[in-house]
């Protein structure tokens, strides 16, 4: 029925400070639309938590004693709960991005950042869409850049189009659906099927899955 109002997002919170805890559950409490169903101060216990209230986002700090937000991530992510995961950092100072993206979030918040912001970047994620604003990709990619090529090379990617190479540039670098449209000079319609065939041929989960593959494979400078 056209009048019924849509279940609200359940949210586990996951972060070792119960301060920050507290604060983000009275942002939450008088949204309509969104809810929390638990807290978690350690990684362990959000994997715990998460196979047992099967949140639709978790809210993930990185860095938390014992197993951090990576790991338990990974864990989330690799398992049957239909669970987003949504970063909890500071930017300034965390050189873990990288290995969370690789373990499955799907976007991030800063901890200082906006109410309205907040609140959005759960809606986004728990909607099944990748959180990755430019400027935060373009920060990402500074950071990766700036690690040792540890590990060995990716193969290399399946046969794409030459359009849809440029499309995954454009991604990687940071660009929006409308941004892309405008560079190219195509419909922003367009740009989403482009999207969305580089996600099917490629295997990737979302828009932060592709960006990782632009930046191994090699498409995207690392000089902007």
């Amino acid at each position: 029925m056209s009048g019924e109002v849509p279940a609200p997002v359940r949210v586990l919170l996951a972060d070792d400070q119960p301060l920050v805890r507290t604060a983000l559950r009275m942002v939450i409490a008088d949204i309509e639309d969104i809810e929390v169903v638990g807290e978690a101060g350690t990684g362990d216990e959000a994997v715990r938590l998460t196979a047992e209230l099967a949140p639709d986002v978790v809210v993930m700090d990185i860095r938390m004693p014992g197993t951090d937000g990576i790991e338990a991530t990974r864990r989330i992510t690799g398992g049957p709960a239909a669970t987003h995961v949504l970063m909890l950092t500071t930017f300034d100072d965390d050189a873990y991005v990288y290995g969370a993206l690789r373990a499955g979030a799907a976007g991030f918040l800063v901890k200082d950042m906006a109410l309205d912001d907040i609140l959005a970047a759960v809606r986004v994620v728990a909607a099944g869409d990748a959180l990755l604003a430019p400027g935060v990709t373009r920060r990402l990619i500074r950071e990766f850049a700036n690690r040792p090529a540890a590990a060995p090379p990716p193969p290399p990617l399946p046969a794409i189009t030459d359009r849809e190479r440029e499309v995954l540039v454009l991604v990687g670098s940071g660009l929006s659906n409308a941004e892309i449209a405008e560079r190219l000079v195509i419909s922003v319609a367009t740009a989403k099927t482009y999207l969305t065939r580089l996600l099917a041929k490629l295997g990737a989960r979302d828009r932060v899955q592709l960006v990782i593959m632009a930046y191994e494979a090699g498409l995207v400078s690392t000089s902007r």
